[in-house]
């Protein structure tokens, strides 16, 4: 008798452990391995990028990736570079082999004609030309304010430097969504701070201020996003860290030479 109740005490248990078990072997804890070596991110070289074969070519970066920390860190710069403006020169030198009338027109020329009709051409021509202006109009180790005949020019249009800090930062910072910030001389050869929506700049037709660009600052969330996030107006504050206010100086004597 005593076996016998033995026997069922030990199938019992049996049958209240096999459960158990079986759970244990659910809940068994899997390794998940790391990324490999070739898996993480690697920056390239700006001299390593090149567009198709074209009427336009990219402008050569005039400085390193890394060279405009901490205003602008180096993923950004090699995106923004690499990526965006490199599929805006592709695209538009596409356009220009499709259209004839475009063969042998200078990038502000053609801008001239983007009249809203061909949306294609209005983005490509206007993120290429906006973007080389843009590369061109900072520099590592510069910024503080212009000289010479800017300067006074600035003082003149103004009335002072901080005042045309202020109304370009605002221009910056209240576009709606992407667009651009400016400077232009205008046809009577007079400042003035405007900004566009989208790839749109003010040698298109149609636009709230027309003039010659001589300096922009990109507000595509791209160009800023993953170093500031949401902050714009903090990218916008150090823009003017990295200024070439050399080369705006130059491209203001260039538009008077051409009026």
């Amino acid at each position: 008798m005593k076996s016998k109740i033995l026997s069922i005490v030990l199938c019992f248990s049996f049958l209240i452990l096999l459960p158990s078990c079986k759970r244990k072997k659910l809940t068994e804890v899997v390794e998940v391995p790391l990324p490999s070596a070739e898996e993480k991110i690697t920056i390239g070289q700006p001299d390593d990028v090149s567009a198709i074969e074209g009427q336009f070519s990219l402008l050569k970066l005039p400085y390193e990736y890394n060279a405009l920390s901490p205003s602008i860190y180096i993923l950004t710069m090699e995106m923004h570079y690499s990526k965006h403006y490199l599929t805006y020169t592709n695209n538009l030198n596409k356009l220009v082999i499709e259209d004839a009338t475009l063969i042998d027109l200078s990038i502000e020329d053609i801008l001239k004609k983007c009249d809203g009709s061909n949306a294609d051409l209005k983005n490509n021509a206007g993120g290429y030309y906006n973007h080389s202006l843009f590369w061109e109009g900072m520099s590592p180790k510069s910024g503080g304010q212009p000289k010479d005949t800017l300067a006074t020019l600035i003082t003149r249009d103004f009335g002072s430097f901080e005042v045309f800090k202020t109304q370009f930062s605002d221009a910056a910072d209240k576009q709606f969504g992407s667009g651009w910030a400016w400077l232009v001389v205008d046809k009577t050869g007079k400042l003035q701070v405007t900004s566009t929506p989208n790839q749109d700049n003010p040698l298109m037709p149609k636009q709230i201020v027309s003039g010659t660009p001589i300096l922009n600052l990109d507000v595509w969330e791209h160009a800023y996003y993953l170093d500031y996030q949401y902050k714009r107006k903090k990218y916008i504050d150090n823009f003017f860290k990295i200024i070439n206010w050399k080369k705006v100086s130059e491209r203001y004597e260039e538009a008077v030479a051409k009026k």
